[in-house]
């Protein structure tokens, strides 16, 4: 069988603050192998983010392990790029200043000028933005912002690709068609993804698996849904899909089940 490209060993992530420790996430285990795409899904406060960042390379993990390619993640690296709701693009530089950005930063020393252009168009056309290349942020929508922001990230050939809720802020309308961008990138490109969401229909419309959180503190993974549908899919087919509505409703039932819990759970006096 072929061995993950990340590995996580049973995590635990406290946080102290004022001499008070939270604990954030409780013997967290996962495995995902190359090209997957993982949804990451739970109530506010069950440790998605704080699961990202340390893949991310942002949070250290209190115990356990934290494996790209059998190697410790110890800090930030170009081969896990990330994608906030918050597109953090800067805003006096050019759409395509922005990629170029990026790109520079890893290859500007090893390739010529003209390879770098070429690294950062053909970003550009994956997210279908090559036509705003001379626009700046403040001049594009949000969507398209988002775009740009995933368009940097893949410029940097990441081994997995970590997006955080990254159509959150965004319009209904808006954020079906950045899905169905994500949707064909995946289809062509094969990257590792793991995505955090709140919305049920997202997780399971562009996962391979939904990986459920417990609620915190001491949150873990409740339970993990593998999504069946065959690919590349329809968004206006799968509602008639019995694979795709029976792991939609199963997760639904987690998450109502788990709200719950947290709105019965008595409050010491």
């Amino acid at each position: 069988m072929q061995k993950p490209i990340l590995s996580l060993e049973n995590i635990y992530v406290d946080f102290e603050r004022d001499g008070v420790i939270s604990h954030v996430l409780d013997n967290v285990s996962l495995s995902v192998h190359t090209g997957e795409f993982i949804s990451i899904i739970g109530h506010s406060g069950c440790g998605k983010s704080t699961l990202l960042n340390v893949v991310a390379g942002l949070v250290p993990v209190t115990m356990g392990a934290a494996l790209l390619e059998n190697k410790e993640i110890n800090g930030p690296g170009p081969e896990r790029a990330v994608v906030f709701q918050n597109h953090s693009l800067l805003p006096w530089m050019t759409v395509y200043e922005n990629v170029k950005l990026a790109v520079n930063k890893l290859y500007g020393h090893s390739e010529s000028m003209k390879k770098v252009h070429e690294r950062v168009m053909n970003n550009l056309d994956l997210v279908k933005m090559t036509h705003a290349r001379d626009k700046r942020p403040g001049e594009i929508s949000g969507g398209m912002k988002q775009r740009v922001g995933i368009a940097r990230a893949l410029s940097m050939e990441p081994k997995v690709l970590l997006l955080d809720e990254p159509f959150g802020a965004l319009d209904a309308l808006t954020r079906g068609h950045l899905q169905d961008t994500v949707m064909e990138l995946h289809d062509r490109i094969k990257a590792t993804v793991l995505m955090i969401t709140h919305d049920v229909d997202e997780a399971v419309l562009l996962a391979d698996r939904v990986v459920m959180m417990s609620n915190g503190p001491k949150a873990t993974i409740g339970k993990i849904v593998d999504v069946t549908s065959p690919r590349p899919r329809v968004r206006r087919e799968l509602y008639n899909d019995r694979s795709f509505m029976g792991c939609r409703q199963e997760i639904v039932s987690f998450l109502e089940e788990h709200d719950r819990v947290v709105k019965f759970e008595p409050v010491p006096v």
